[in-house]
Order: structure tokens, then C-alpha cells, then sequence
């Protein structure tokens, strides 16, 4: 079992590297008191198949006295964990400006203690925990973007790529659109095989309920430009640091003309090589 231990400067990134490892798929912990670490990794042992890989998020909150927390790794690697450090620092004018700007206050401001004293208290009782560190990263210069790229690239065996994956979903305009939904397109224009009798109960996954929606060419045209426009984008979010994107295609009632669109735009993706999964909200009903 693995176990990455995530600290650093308040102000530095640390929320979002808990966030960018969440979605590598471990099991994440933030602030997790330092001495119940060793009782935790036993939990974690015993469903080993659940806990493959866990992030535990620590920092002054804890205390600033971490002598305790590199006895609680001595003694889960006694009990034959892996352990790794990260640490996240960023230079103080930055943290600076980062506290100004999200109007929080330092989490060593207290006494009469001022922003810049308080980061300086906070870098000196974070020294032995950065000293041992496996990996430090310096944020003062790295968007959120770039934090989430650089993490990816040190502890994913996956590319970025591989680690996205788009939802292509239908849906019926008359149940309301999906609130997970990024892009939103209302095919409703379509010839609606609703209106013939032989193709009402069927849905479009069916090939007579496809063929009837992409009758007369139009489908076709619109298909071209849906192709078009998922091959500019997704490159695109794949590269602004996105791990999924929800694209939902609505008709009527969500059985006939989106689900044969959606499953279209769905093989199209799927053969580009990006992870896709299909999923029809309302063609049941």
C-alpha cells in the first residue's frame, strides 16, 4: 500500500494537489490527526482492494509539532507501506497576494502576529517536514492548471489523456437538461420517427430508428459539425487540465432522435481514442 503524505505553505496549492490526486483514484484525507495516522493505515490494510493508494493532507493545523508525524510513517512503513512526501512551497510576496486576494486570513495570525510574521513562523516549523520531502514543488509561478499537469506527471503512470473521459448522454427536452451537462445540443429539428407508428416504441438505438433520423441528409450535415466542433474542444480541455466532460443531446423525449445522435457523436469520440461511456437518461420512459 501506498501512502503520499501532502504538506506545504499555506497558500500554496495544497487543496488543489488533495483535488488532482482524488482524481488519480486515491482515497484522500485532509488534516487527519497526526497520531491516529498508524491506526488508519490498519484500516486501510484491512480493505486493502479499497485503499490501494492514499493522499493524507497535513499541515499547521496539525499543530507545527511534526516530530510526531514522522513516528506515525516510521511505523506504518514498519508495517510494510510505501511512504512518500510532497511538498508544496511558494515565496512569500505571492502568499501574500494570494491571502489578499481570496480575503483569508493566515492560519497563524493570531496574538497580534501580522501576515508577513505569520508566513515566516509558518516556514521555519515547516523546515524538518520540507527537509525530508520526496518531492517539492514550487507553485509561485504554476497556475492551477500547471500545479494539476506537474502532479499528474509525478505520480500517474497514465498521460493526461488517458485519464479523460467523455459522457455522451440524451435526453428529453420535456424532463428538463442535465445539470451535469458541459455542452448542451437541441436536435429537435430532425425528422422524429414519434410520428411513425412502426418506430414509436422502438428507440434509437435501434438501426430502423437511426436510419429514419438521418433520412434526407440533415443528420448527416449536422453530424459533420458536431464531429468538427468535439475534435477542436476536446484536445482543448484535455490540455486545460480537465479529467471528464459531460455532452448531452436532447430531442422531444429523450428515446428517439438524440439517443441515434448521441450514439453517432458517441462512435465518433470513442474511435478519436478518447475513454467515452454512453448514457441515455430518458429512452425507458
Amino acid at each position: 500500500m501506498y501512502f503520499l503524505i501532502i504538506s506545504g505553505m499555506s497558500g500554496a496549492g495544497k487543496s488543489r494537489a488533495v483535488a488532482s490526486m482524488e482524481d488519480l483514484g486515491y482515497y484522500c484525507v485532509d488534516n487527519l490527526p497526526l497520531a491516529l495516522i498508524p491506526t488508519f493505515a490498519e484500516v486501510c490494510l484491512n480493505a486493502a482492494e479499497r485503499y490501494e493508494r492514499v493522499a493524507l493532507c497535513t499541515d499547521v493545523r496539525a499543530g507545527g509539532n511534526f516530530d510526531q508525524l514522522f513516528l506515525s510513517l516510521d511505523a506504518i512503513r514498519a508495517m510494510g507501506c510505501e511512504v512518500e512526501i510532497l511538498f508544496l512551497d511558494t515565496d512569500t510576496a505571492t502568499l501574500i497576494n494570494r491571502f489578499k486576494e481570496t480575503r483569508r486570513k493566515h492560519p497563524l495570525m493570531e496574538n497580534g502576529l501580522g501576515m508577513l510574521q505569520a508566513i515566516e513562523r509558518e516556514r521555519t516549523l515547516l523546515e524538518g517536514i520540507r527537509g525530508k520531502a520526496d518531492y517539492v514543488i514550487d507553485t509561485t509561478r504554476l497556475s492551477a492548471a500547471g500545479l494539476r499537469e506537474r502532479i499528474i506527471h509525478i505520480f500517474s503512470s497514465n498521460e493526461r489523456d488517458e485519464l479523460f473521459e467523455v459522457t455522451v448522454e440524451s435526453f428529453g427536452f420535456k424532463y428538463g437538461i442535465p445539470p451535469e451537462s458541459d455542452l448542451v445540443f437541441d436536435v429537435r429539428f430532425l425528422p422524429n420517427p414519434y410520428y411513425e407508428i412502426s418506430l414509436r416504441e422502438h428507440n434509437g438505438t435501434e438501426q430502423a430508428v437511426r436510419d429514419y433520423v438521418f433520412q434526407n441528409g440533415t443528420a448527416d450535415v449536422l453530424m459533420s459539425h458536431l464531429d468538427a466542433l468535439v475534435d477542436f474542444l476536446l484536445p482543448r480541455y484535455v490540455s486545460e487540465g480537465k479529467t471528464s466532460v459531460t455532452i448531452c443531446v436532447g430531442c422531444t423525449g429523450g428515446k428517439h432522435r438524440s439517443v441515434a445522435i448521441a450514439e453517432a457523436l458517441g462512435e465518433h469520440i470513442r474511435a478519436n481514442g478518447y475513454r467515452t461511456s454512453m448514457l441515455h437518461r430518458d429512452y425507458c420512459r
